[in-house]
């Protein structure tokens, strides 16, 4: 099987421009292409998983990836996917955050000797002058077909601003630009930014003619890959400081029924032959297929011994109700007031619920426990010497952690 026809069986593969020449490319191990990454938080996050195992797969292929941080596009917002204006950041902000997503990268990819590209946008963004983009890039974009958009026409009701109806023409530069100075042949990104891709293409082909050689690729469920990124107590990072090496194996560990074999075919990379063969597994099983996708994630960006660590922990907890290498929430005297702290305060603290408002909703439910004993009183309060040896609080089933006084 051809790595093209492994992205087409693996489901990565939504809508291709010049399909024959994209998979000489791929398959050829010719292909110099860009994905590019707004760094909007100082981490990755699940959302950008997806993506990340694309580069790497591409890469083990032969091919070439480049890691495009969006160091300028960031100073103006990307409309797409979005009914709201993004909030400005400072570029110290951007710069912080460019730096972090270097590190997580790494991980993925193989940056050395020239195997791969990081390169930041703001490295050329910046420095244009307005007259001469009007002229030599702005010419080339039609307004009429630039609003048929759909990444526009979400946000035409509330008013799209002139700053965010420029995201298109700078996103298409960038390709332009990795084009001429890196050979970039080829783009890939998700079904959202297909008309800014489109965008890109046809700005290569009209400034250095239609003979120039620009692919284009979008990959399925990438907007939906972007919404993997948030539960019911915030987001999911890469970032171990941010959440924990189990809290992130937990999260693969329950996801829905009907998307953890799509999840393993898309994300991990275990033989397809050894994937097919899960597609009749039921009940049970597909318990085992959870395990196996949540240690797979977590070996690829934690790496093996943490997984290891995470699996045991999970697999001890439910069977025996074993408090070994439970994620562990360290409260400080700040958190207590008159000598005591509530509820819903540690719940939040813990990131088991988003808000107060949520802790009060799961206790009245019936959804809350304390060392395996259900809550029921939202007003409870607990001392610090209450907390001193460490309870462990649970939302639901599958969410706990433990909480202990410093």
């Amino acid at each position: 099987m051809t790595i093209y026809d492994e992205l087409v069986a693996r489901g990565l593969i939504a809508q291709v421009t010049d399909e024959e020449e994209i998979k000489e490319l791929v398959n050829s191990g010719k292909a110099v292409f860009y994905i590019g990454f707004d760094p909007t938080a100082d981490s990755l996050h699940v959302g950008h998983f997806m993506a990340l195992c694309l580069m790497k797969r591409l890469q083990m292929a032969g091919n070439k990836p480049i890691a495009l941080i969006g160091g300028g596009t960031a100073m103006v917002g990307d409309p797409s996917g979005r009914t709201d204006m993004r909030q400005m950041m400072t570029p110290e902000t951007i710069n912080h955050n460019c730096e972090c997503f270097k590190k997580q990268m790494s991980r993925f990819i193989d940056f050395s000797d020239g195997k791969a590209i990081m390169i930041n946008n703001a490295d050329w963004l910046l420095g244009l002058n307005y007259i001469d983009v009007l002229r030599d890039v702005g010419a080339c974009f039609s307004v009429n077909r630039m609003l048929t958009a759909e990444c526009y026409k979400q946000r035409m009701e509330k008013g799209l601003s002139f700053l965010e109806f420029n995201y298109m023409i700078m996103q298409s530069y960038d390709f332009y630009h990795l084009y001429k100075t890196l050979g970039c042949n080829m783009q890939f990104g998700g079904d959202d930014q297909w008309s800014n891709m489109l965008g890109g293409t046809e700005l290569i082909r009209r400034k250095l003619g239609k003979d120039a050689y620009a692919m284009t690729i979008t990959l399925l469920l990438n907007s939906e890959g972007k919404k993997m990124g948030k539960t019911q107590s915030g987001a999911v990072w890469l970032d171990p400081d941010k959440t924990s090496p189990y809290d992130f194996y937990q999260y693969w560990r329950n996801v829905a029924d009907a998307d953890v074999l799509k999840c393993i075919r898309m994300l991990t990379f275990l033989p397809l032959e050894e994937i097919d063969a899960m597609d009749s597994w039921e009940g049970a099983q597909l318990n085992r297929a959870k395990e196996i996708l949540a240690f797979e994630l977590t070996k690829l960006v934690h790496g093996e011994e943490e997984a290891q660590k995470a699996e045991a922990s999970a697999k001890a907890l439910f069977a025996s109700g074993a408090e070994a290498q439970i994620p562990t929430t360290e409260l400080s005297d700040a958190d207590f007031i008159d000598g005591v702290i509530d509820i819903g305060g540690i719940l939040v603290k813990a990131g088991l619920v988003p808000s107060k408002s949520e802790a009060r909703r799961a206790i009245e439910q019936g959804g809350v426990s304390v060392d395996n004993e259900k809550i029921s009183d939202v007003r409870a309060t607990f001392t610090k010497a209450d907390l001193a040896d460490g309870k462990v609080f649970r939302r639901g089933k599958k969410n706990f952690r433990k909480v202990i006084a410093k």
